[in-house]
């Protein structure tokens, strides 16, 4: 079929380009967008003003054109796994690489982490919970860098020397107080989105120092449309009584979801809930509401279609008449009306209106499936103190975290995700800190037999010495965050619960430089360097197929099989839930005559092996068995 060289993708927006290329191709000239020639199909979309300049509502700082780059900026790094600080899903130390849980637990910026993601897991994150830095003007953002961003990230790591480290205090005498925070937040944002499920939601806790930017952010990011609301936390205590003002005794979760026509889930109804559904037929248990609308809204002229008359038992008209006889109007029309008729949902019972016994319609409402609308104030969950309290007992009462969030919390937020689909489905969660989102995904797949995985992201941030923590050997957040996993498993006996650890690293890759010389031979030079040997040296194999399952869009926690049949070298299999076809990958440095011989591609199985591996004479014959791809 074909043969192609496998080079590194780049990010998510090289889509967008070609979905834009197939609805509009005459806007592309050599390959190239003609933004005068879009501009011109967006018609009235793309209206400037008097001065040339397009108008638009949004959220405007300094440095946004440098964060809005920073998104499309390809990666420079991979995912590596880690053996032995995950755990398999018996709780046993994954120590082979042959791990069966299908949570993830990465240590990484979050950043960099985010576009390595893009192309495996675009569109199947089902929910995403963030609870980024509050910016109250002690604690810290992430200082990206905007020019090499993971180079500057290892370097401050100590990953390349010791100079700095990867956070920065942002102070509120700053003069770029918000903006460094926005900058921070609108490329985490951003390529967030690209990995959301079209019936997925978000979920960032924020406090009042950037509530309101946050929103306007978000609206930017995802739409006025996708907005699902605002929920008010009480936090259980309340700080700030040196402020001068009012304290604060909440924080916030803002609910964005990708899609308009997606509705957040219901919460499952209370023992005090319950006990509404105090009458029974042969189909079940129910409570009843009377059928005439209430509340805003309920007038005749307001909804004109719900306005009609309906026959009591004895046969009489009954139109929607309101306390002093006002025209109101029913719940619903009358085609809605006569079907929940014939399914018997409507039960008619005598009240007094006026003075006089009359006939009146409700609708019954049954216990069985029933849920409850979410309100957006919740005050009755555990506080910060209790979640601190859990925290400590987990560590044998030592102190180690500050601000967790509490579990309650958590699985709350996932209860009323949009509805969970058959397959598995996972959220995200790129600020893990005390891994308080993968603790709670384990819970909530305990206690209702769910079926949530967690894919945990944080940065490797340096513990100060003076700190409990590193006094206990944990000399960094992601130590410890992942930590929290391992004894929440062991501690709780989550049973089939475990994760694969994994760790950005650079690139196996080398990383093209520009030529800005003159001399057109010396660039060839390179070019043809490039090309001959395109990996680094000191490449490993686990990494290289790591790297290779992401740069063909396979999601990390592929199922790897050796296979068996190829005596002469080691091929694996890669495969996964979410592509049809798979590939078969062997990174020995020469494939012998007998595995090309044996080799057999179904379908659109693809081949992928190093290129100095095989003859230009095996590349041709291997083609004729489908598609190979070499490094």
């Amino acid at each position: 079929m074909a043969h192609e060289r496998l080079r590194p993708q780049f990010l998510f927006d090289e889509e967008k380009i070609k979905q834009l290329k197939k609805i509009a191709p005459e806007c592309f000239e050599d390959g190239k967008i003609n933004f005068e020639t879009l501009k011109q199909n967006l018609g009235e979309w793309a209206q400037e003003d008097e001065d040339g300049e397009a108008e638009h509502f949004g959220l405007s700082w300094p440095g946004k054109r440098e964060a809005r780059k920073m998104a499309a900026k390809p990666p420079e790094g991979t995912l590596e796994p880690v053996y032995g600080e995950g755990l398999k899903a018996d709780g046993t130390p994954d120590t082979d690489g042959v791990n069966d849980s299908k949570n993830i637990f990465i240590e990484g910026e979050n950043l960099e982490v985010l576009k390595i993601l893009q192309k495996s897991y675009a569109g199947k994150i089902k929910m995403i919970y963030i609870d980024p830095p509050y910016n109250t003007g002690n604690d810290f953002v992430y200082d990206d860098d905007f020019t090499e961003p993971l180079q500057e990230y290892l370097r401050r790591t100590g990953q390349i020397d010791e100079e700095g480290k990867p956070l920065t205090t942002n102070k509120r005498s700053d003069g770029r107080f918000h903006s460094k925070w926005l900058s921070m937040m609108y490329p985490r944002l951003r390529l967030a989105r690209n990995l959301l499920h079209d019936d997925g939601a978000i979920f960032v806790s924020i406090d009042d120092n950037e509530i309101n930017n946050l929103r306007t952010l978000m609206t930017e990011v995802f739409g006025d449309e996708n907005y699902r609301g605002t929920i008010v936390r009480s936090t259980g205590q309340t700080t700030g009584q040196d402020s001068g003002g009012l304290g604060s005794s909440f924080d916030y979760v803002l609910v964005f979801t990708l899609n308009p026509e997606v509705d957040l889930s219901g919460l499952p109804l209370t023992e005090k809930d319950i006990k509404r559904f105090d009458q029974e037929d042969d189909i079940g248990k129910y409570a009843y509401d009377q059928m005439r609308k209430t509340g805003s809204n309920d007038r005749r002229v307001d909804r004109p279609n719900m306005y009609y008359s309906i026959q009591d038992p004895d046969g009489n008209n009954v139109f929607p008449i309101g306390p002093g006889g006002y025209e109101s109007c029913w719940r619903f029309e009358k085609k809605t009306y006569l079907k929940l008729v014939s399914d018997n949902y409507i039960l008619w019972k005598k009240t007094t209106r006026n003075g006089q016994e009359v006939w009146w319609p409700y609708v019954k409402y049954y216990l069985e499936g029933r849920t409850k609308r979410p309100s957006p104030l919740w005050t009755d969950l555990d506080g910060n103190k209790k979640a601190a309290r859990d925290l400590r007992a987990l560590f044998d009462g030592k102190k180690l975290f500050d601000f967790p969030k509490p579990i309650q919390l958590l699985k709350r937020l996932i209860q009323i995700n949009p509805a969970i689909d058959e397959d598995e489905n996972i959220v995200l969660d790129f600020f893990s800190g005390s891994s308080s989102t993968a603790h709670a995904v384990f819970e909530l797949n305990k206690e209702i037999n769910e079926k949530w995985q967690c894919v945990s992201v944080q940065i490797p941030q340096l513990i100060d010495e003076k700190e409990e923590a590193y006094k206990l050997g944990y000399r960094n957040l992601a130590q410890l965050s992942s930590e929290r996993i391992r004894k929440a498993i062991k501690r709780h006996e989550y049973n089939s619960e475990g994760f694969q650890y994994l760790r950005l690293k650079t690139s196996n890759y080398k990383k093209w430089t520009n030529y800005s010389g003159n001399s057109a031979s010396e660039f060839e030079k390179n070019l043809e360097l490039f090309n001959q040997e395109p990996l680094k040296e000191g490449w490993r194999k686990e990494g290289l197929l790591s790297e290779i399952i992401l740069m063909e869009g396979f999601v990390l926690v592929s199922t790897l099989e050796k296979q068996a049949q190829y005596k002469k070298n080691e091929v694996m299999k890669v495969s996964d839930e979410y592509c049809e076809h798979s590939l078969l990958v062997c990174l020995d440095k020469e494939v012998k005559p007998e595995t090309i011989a044996a080799l057999e591609l179904s379908g659109n199985d693809i081949f992928i092996c190093l290129d100095s591996a095989i003859s230009n004479v095996d590349k041709l014959r291997l083609s004729d068995k489908g598609l190979i791809k070499t490094i």
